[in-house]
């Protein structure tokens, strides 16, 4: 399941390596080769490893390289290859609901950031962020201009790019075409969570009714994954069109977004 170190490399650019894991394969293999020969310098080193030495010789000056740092914080957090049916899977999942549904991720820095809404407040946010090990901060708060947001304090970046690998988009929203495959690989309580965290932060309330209508600005075939995620994790109707999806009122009590 994703994220995995591999997909993480590969979120860096790089202008030497056109696939930032090899970067990451090349880093090991010049600390394995120090670490079995301690006394060897970096000409025999890159010799060894048909490196060039102005490329190892920071490596062996214990400099890390981007993505390196990025796998080594993934781990300490539990972020990579999440057992399916393990919290870290669960947090990271519903995490990814709240930033596909009410956030976004920067496309340069791949901050994650969400905004709260009517039916999702700041402290639920900021305790998606903690699950997942992360604490946050408050951004605009005191400025009425722009939305108020939800962002890390640390390690944002390298979260940002696991949730990439998960299937998040940077930048705009609107061209994604699908449910993150993640959703369907986590047990069906996680993807009902996923589900509802969606629905109340896109959802619609309309005045005396308890239908619920979400719509998004995406592709027809998100749509329709979304209906086909809804329709798996409730029993009551939901109904889609091109430009949304409308959950009746009996679907809305199951889920619990009236």
């Amino acid at each position: 399941m994703q994220p995995t170190a591999q997909a993480l490399a590969r979120t860096y650019s790089d202008r030497v390596y056109p696939d930032p894991w090899e970067k990451v394969l090349d880093h090991r293999r010049v600390l394995d080769y120090a670490a079995e020969h301690p006394n060897a310098g970096r000409v025999r080193v890159g010799n060894a490893l048909d490196l060039p030495n102005e490329r190892i010789r920071g490596w062996l000056e214990d400099m890390i390289p981007d993505p390196v740092r990025a796998i080594n914080t993934a781990i300490d957090h539990g972020w990579l290859d999440p057992d399916p049916d393990s919290e870290t899977a669960a947090a990271l999942v519903e995490l990814l609901a709240h930033v596909l549904a009410g956030g976004s991720i920067a496309a340069k820095s791949y901050v994650p950031a969400v905004t709260p809404g009517e039916r999702v407040s700041a402290a639920e946010i900021r305790r998606a962020f903690e699950r997942v090990g992360v604490e946050t901060r408050t951004r605009n708060d005191d400025n009425s201009g722009r939305a108020t947001e939800i962002v890390p304090t640390c390690n944002g970046t390298i979260l940002g790019r696991c949730l990439v690998t998960m299937g998040a988009p940077t930048g705009v929203k609107t061209t994604l075409d699908r449910i993150p495959a993640v959703v369907w690989e986590v047990p069906r309580p996680v993807r009902r969570s996923f589900a509802q965290i969606y629905i109340r932060h896109r959802g619609l309330n309309y005045k005396g009714k308890s239908t619920t209508r979400v719509q998004v600005d995406r592709p027809g075939s998100f749509i329709e994954e979304l209906q086909d995620v809804l329709a798996d994790v409730l029993d009551e109707r939901v109904t889609a069109s091109d430009t949304g999806i409308t959950i009746s009122a009996d679907a809305a009590r199951e889920l619990g977004v009236e």
